[in-house]
């Protein structure tokens, strides 16, 4: 069976160092053509992916005739270069966060079922490693009852950055609220299930930053767990990117999963040992009086696109539902209010 032609919209960190190689990787994907009118993101594709096509719209794309195409352009865009590709009848990955309002995102899931297009957002983070690894030690039991997540995506950029990331407003979904909050958030619903409360701190450190570069969210799960949340591009030190308190023991993580930084290197998920990580960066898995080391389960980003490939041609399931990614935009929403009016947000439902 010949592999699945891929179409890839936008070539900035999103395409070129996480959904090109994924794609790269996986033997029933083939990557076909790349959209970007940037002359040096041409030039990279070229250098990247001999053979892969490089066009310079949507329109050029499809009459490529893609099985697939990714959305990794400029937050603002998904919702409508994604309902554009629905109206074509095209399958689409959407790279998060999905859109930057929950309506467009419900809007979109009810226009994709009435063409029966299938549509999934790259949540990626679903298979960090330490995700992986904590989510089998509750499931386990070894915790006992969680009573606390805390989890963290701390970043030391003193200095701001050009471009949209750090200078548009709530309609460019910009800041490490929709950036790196959108993992966080997913990965604790994903754990936790639905959410009752939001309250939030969404702050701007830095001088000349027009989004947010330093927040906070804490979640009341409707099962009772707390979440809290931390998001920052000002930290100097970092806290552990995962504590999860239980009332039998506690699991410690620090470090980030190491697939980003392999691929941006030029690593690919097909090196031996992908996903790994040194003995010296496993977690603490017991109580102030007696802990032992948790080897961390290997990451698995290509997982994703296997679940593509399989829901594509064998009519399996989606790796991600979408509206998991409203649940998780409808919290940043609820978040937003929160730090703006100073209140706790009460949600009826998501998910």
């Amino acid at each position: 069976m010949s592999a699945l032609k891929v179409g890839l919209i936008g070539y900035g960190i999103a395409g070129a160092v996480f959904h090109a190689p994924l794609v790269a990787a996986n033997q029933n994907l083939r990557l076909d053509a790349v959209v970007t009118a940037n002359p040096q993101r041409r030039a990279a594709v070229e250098q990247d992916h001999p053979g892969t096509a490089v066009v310079d719209d949507l329109d050029a794309l499809l009459e490529r005739r893609p099985d697939l195409v990714v959305v990794a352009s400029p937050n603002r865009t998904h919702y409508e270069l994604t309902r554009a590709l629905v109206d074509a009848g095209v399958p689409v990955v959407v790279d998060k966060p999905f859109v930057p309002t929950a309506q467009q995102g419900r809007e979109l899931i009810e226009h994709a079922a009435s063409k029966d297009v299938p549509l999934t957002v790259f949540q990626n983070r679903r298979w960090d490693n330490d995700l992986l690894t904590a989510r089998t030690l509750i499931e386990s039991g070894e915790l006992g009852a969680v009573l606390r997540f805390e989890s963290r995506f701390e970043r030391w950029v003193p200095t701001p950055k050009p471009g949209w990331r750090e200078s548009g407003g709530a309609e460019e979904a910009g800041g490490v609220l929709y950036d790196l909050g959108s993992h966080l958030v997913d990965q604790a619903l994903l754990l936790f299930g639905p959410v009752e409360s939001v309250y939030a701190q969404v702050d701007r450190r830095r001088a000349g930053v027009e989004v947010d570069d330093d927040s906070f969210v804490a979640l009341v799960h409707t099962g009772g767990v707390r979440s809290h949340l931390w998001m920052s591009k000002v930290a100097a030190q970092h806290g552990p990117r995962f504590r999860v308190l239980g009332d039998r023991a506690a699991y410690t993580k620090y470090g980030l999963d190491p697939q980003e930084a392999a691929m941006r290197e030029g690593g690919s998920p097909a090196d031996p040992g992908w996903g790994e990580e040194p003995r010296e960066l496993w977690g603490q898995l017991g109580t102030i009086g007696e802990s032992r080391t948790v080897p961390t389960e290997p990451g698995r980003y290509q997982a994703f696109y296997d679940a593509v490939v399989s829901a594509l041609r064998d009519g399996g399931p989606l790796p991600v539902d979408p509206r998991d990614s409203v649940a998780g935009i409808e919290i940043i929403e609820a978040a937003r209010r929160s730090a703006e009016n100073g209140t706790v947000e009460r949600l009826e439902q998501n998910g």
